[in-house]
């Protein structure tokens, strides 16, 4: 799919979880939007997961390619991507986090 599809798809995902889950009343039990907060941070994982993914797989190849057009740049490759890995892997671990922030906040 293209890129401007899904996030078209994505917008409109959130877009109609959103007032279901912002509508919900100060002391009452509401499950459409508790339902929507979980429907929403599932989906939000996700797509983290999956860029992060595709990053990291786009990172490494190219260092691989690097690699191997010019193997003396090991040395100086290796800790770069490294770096850049667990930064990318950084994504996904903080909307892990929001997401159990907001199962936790909001339990069904």
């Amino acid at each position: 799919m293209k890129k401007s599809t899904v996030l078209l798809l994505a917008t409109v995902a959130v877009l109609f979880a959103a007032p279901a889950a912002f509508a919900a009343g100060g002391g009452e039990h509401n499950p459409i939007a508790s339902a929507s907060v979980v429907v929403a941070a599932v989906l939000g994982l996700g797509i983290a997961a999956f860029g992060c993914g595709n990053a990291m797989g786009r990172a490494i190849s190219g260092a691989l390619e690097a690699t191997a057009r010019n193997p003396g740049a090991y040395q100086r490759l290796f800790p770069s991507m490294l770096i850049g890995l667990a930064l990318i892997e950084s994504l996904v671990i903080y909307t892990f986090i929001v997401v159990l922030i907001l199962l936790f906040a909001n339990p069904l």
